[in-house]
């Protein structure tokens, strides 16, 4: 594995349950809708300058800018994830529909998918995250890291102690370490993915830097903290996996 892949695991690491306390106590967290699409390959040219005419035409402001990520490995490779946000559920009542929108996507856009799945909410922690520095809109980090964690049954009481010793060791991090806590607020059933912890980088090459979490970590916590905290993590989640989405400038609507 090379370095900066070895730093982002550790950073990847860390998640809560869904419908948590802690996700719903700030209500000034934001929360972005998303959903997956699968699409036909054999019409990309068109699906492409139709999803780039309608998120333009239809979601080119907050709250409802549309930002549209490739999926660049694992077994979603290829697929699209489509994000509307940072909104509140009170937006959804006045969200897009008329003038044109409904059948736009309808007819423009559908029939060039051949499946849309995962319709989720997740909800931004603006505590434990340590996105201060992302300020110039998706294209300043457009290589994402996510890994989505699904919680061991009984263990969830370890999170909050979890995410708050990567939070304080990523944000002791020398240099910007954008990273990212969000909650999916329905829950999934056998599919875990109850939060997500996300990185974000300016370009491939920052992943052959030198990983420096666990240094971090130890100057952080004490140099006997390492251990402890590793077995802890490995109690508390069941199963966890990663992909690198790639921000899509062409097809977003910002």
């Amino acid at each position: 594995m090379n370095k900066k892949f070895l730093t982002l695991l550790f950073l990847g690491v860390f998640l809560v349950g869904p419908m948590t306390t802690q996700a719903q106590e700030d209500a000034d967290d934001p929360m972005w809708e998303t959903i997956l699409l699968t699409p036909d390959n054999t019409k990309l040219k068109t699906l492409g300058e139709n999803m780039r005419n309608h998120n333009q035409k239809y979601h080119s402001e907050d709250p409802y800018n549309a930002t549209v990520y490739t999926i660049s490995t694992g077994p979603n490779t290829g697929k699209m994830v489509w994000m509307m946000g940072p909104l509140k559920f009170t937006h959804l009542d006045s969200r897009p529909a008329e003038g044109g929108h409904d059948e736009d996507w309808r007819d423009n856009i559908m029939p060039y998918v051949k499946k849309i799945s995962h319709g989720e909410y997740w909800q931004g922690d603006n505590k434990l995250s340590n996105t201060a520095m992302m300020t110039e809109g998706p294209g300043q980090y457009p290589i994402v890291f996510v890994r989505y964690w699904k919680v061991e049954l009984g263990h969830g009481h370890n999170i909050n102690h979890l995410l708050k010793m990567v939070s304080e060791t990523v944000k002791a991090m020398e240099g910007d370490n954008p990273w990212g806590v969000y909650y999916n607020l329905f829950r999934q059933g056998d599919m875990g993915r109850h939060i997500a912890t996300v990185g974000f980088s300016k370009n491939w090459a920052e992943y052959d830097e030198d990983p420096i979490f666990k240094k971090t970590f130890l100057e952080t916590h004490g140099e006997n903290s390492w251990d402890g905290f590793v077995r802890n993590m490995d109690l508390t989640f069941e199963d966890s996996w990663d992909e690198i989405w790639t921000y899509s400038k062409e097809l977003s609507g910002d």
